[in-house]
């Protein structure tokens, strides 16, 4: 649930826009710890009229290139994280800072998509040998040499020995 409701946003703004008084003011009759809030929503209100109030119920994906396009419009021009939203209809700055670090540390590579989930290992698992005969009788009168017989595999025992020798 969104800590303020789109009405209570309306009528704060509306408060702003008719000169009711300034942001520290309306942030002390309506109880908003800060001004910086008054001033973001009357941004978005003034780039995007009442649906930049609203609160965007949709997951936005956004393609790789886009992300470049954006992340170089803001390297490019002298424009605040704020202002490009509200001039790209984009509800939240924080999405474009992100994208930004992102890109000066990785790269352009970072702003590709990634794979969700958990990732798929495939260990190659020990098959465990099930003790024939051979061994049985190996590992009972031979206990002394039953590594020396798997090399391969210390500690188990797999028996070339055929009891068909004696």
């Amino acid at each position: 649930m969104a800590k303020y409701s789109y009405e209570f946003k309306k009528e704060v703004v509306n408060a702003y826009l008719s000169g009711t008084g300034g942001y520290r003011f309306l942030c002390k009759k309506y109880s908003i710890p800060d001004k910086k809030v008054i001033q973001q929503w009357v941004s978005a209100y003034n780039s995007s009229g009442d649906e930049g109030l609203m609160r965007s119920r949709r997951n936005e994906k956004y393609s790789f290139n886009y992300k470049l396009h954006m992340v170089e419009l803001y390297l490019s021009s002298e424009v605040s994280y704020q202002e490009l939203a509200n001039q790209e209809h984009i509800n939240n700055p924080s999405m474009i800072a992100k994208w930004v670090n992102d890109y000066r540390i990785a790269g352009p590579d970072a702003l590709r998509p990634k794979k969700k989930g958990r990732k798929k290992t495939l260990k190659n698992r020990v098959k465990k040998t099930v003790p024939t005969e051979n061994t049985v009788f190996c590992k009972y009168f031979f206990p002394v040499f039953a590594d020396t017989f798997c090399s391969s595999h210390p500690g188990e025992f797999t028996c070339n020995f055929s009891l068909k020798n004696f």
